[in-house]
């Protein structure tokens, strides 16, 4: 555990305000959305025609239309820049205090903020490479449909993922944060909102909030691998089959 440096008067003022606000947006809404997120790519692994459960999802999304982009920015990319901002703000004023708790303590705290970082360089390349935000800079690599019309969202996240091998250990490990930060974030807000004051709470909702990361952490890795493994090819190729065939359709 680490103590933090000593706030000035306007911090000291809404400092209990600002952190449990830091606290709330980093579960909700931005914790329910890497949950809902992981879930949703999971749907790569479903049974029976390849991607087809994904793409129906991804559709159902962007179904918003026009209301999607201000719903992701004032939903999740600013709430998610509060925090993260904040969060490496608390860190980084924040000083060692070994004496006084135990070394798990302290080095559980230490990856919570170093996973927070992680996590978070993460997210801005993912939302880079994938999202449309990217594509002036060169990224936006996700597209829903092809130029003709048919369905392309399955494709286009695996052949971005697929691009190079590093890309996919990127993911892994940035994924693996996400879910370490979320799962030991939503155990020391439960502390922080004073829900689980008690050590045989504590331990209680310790177990839970393992439990819940190691969950999440399989359907998060297992979407990554499902995208890895999805057969670019023959997806492909009947895409520019189904193409080329409503091309030539009287």
């Amino acid at each position: 555990m680490e103590t933090q440096s000593e706030p000035t008067a306007l911090e000291a003022k809404h400092y209990f305000l600002v952190r449990r606000i830091h606290s709330l947006l980093g579960i909700v809404p931005v914790g329910v959305f890497v949950c809902f997120h992981l879930f949703a790519n999971a749907t790569i692994l479903a049974p029976g025609e390849p991607g087809a459960q994904f793409q129906k999802g991804i559709e159902q999304i962007h179904a918003l239309g026009p209301f999607l982009a201000p719903v992701e920015i004032i939903f999740i990319f600013l709430p998610l820049l509060f925090h993260a901002l904040l969060g490496v703000k608390i860190w980084l004023t924040s000083s060692p205090n070994l004496q006084n708790y135990r070394y798990f303590s302290n080095a559980r705290y230490t990856f919570q903020r170093v996973t927070g970082v992680l996590a978070f360089v993460f997210i801005m390349y993912h939302v880079w490479q994938m999202h449309w935000f990217g594509g002036p800079f060169g990224g936006g690599h996700f597209k829903l449909h092809s130029q003709a019309g048919t369905p392309t969202g399955a494709l286009t996240t695996a052949q971005a993922i697929q691009a190079s091998p590093w890309i996919m250990v990127a993911y892994l490990i940035g994924v693996s944060c996400t879910v370490f930060h979320l799962a030991n974030g939503i155990w020391t807000a439960l502390i922080t909102w004073g829900i689980t004051i008690r050590p045989a709470t504590q331990r209680a909702s310790g177990y839970v909030c393992a439990a819940f990361g190691i969950i999440l952490g399989i359907v998060g890795i297992g979407a990554v691998i499902g995208f890895q493994n999805f057969d670019t090819q023959a997806m492909g190729a009947a895409i520019t089959h189904q193409a080329s065939s409503s091309s030539h359709a009287p």
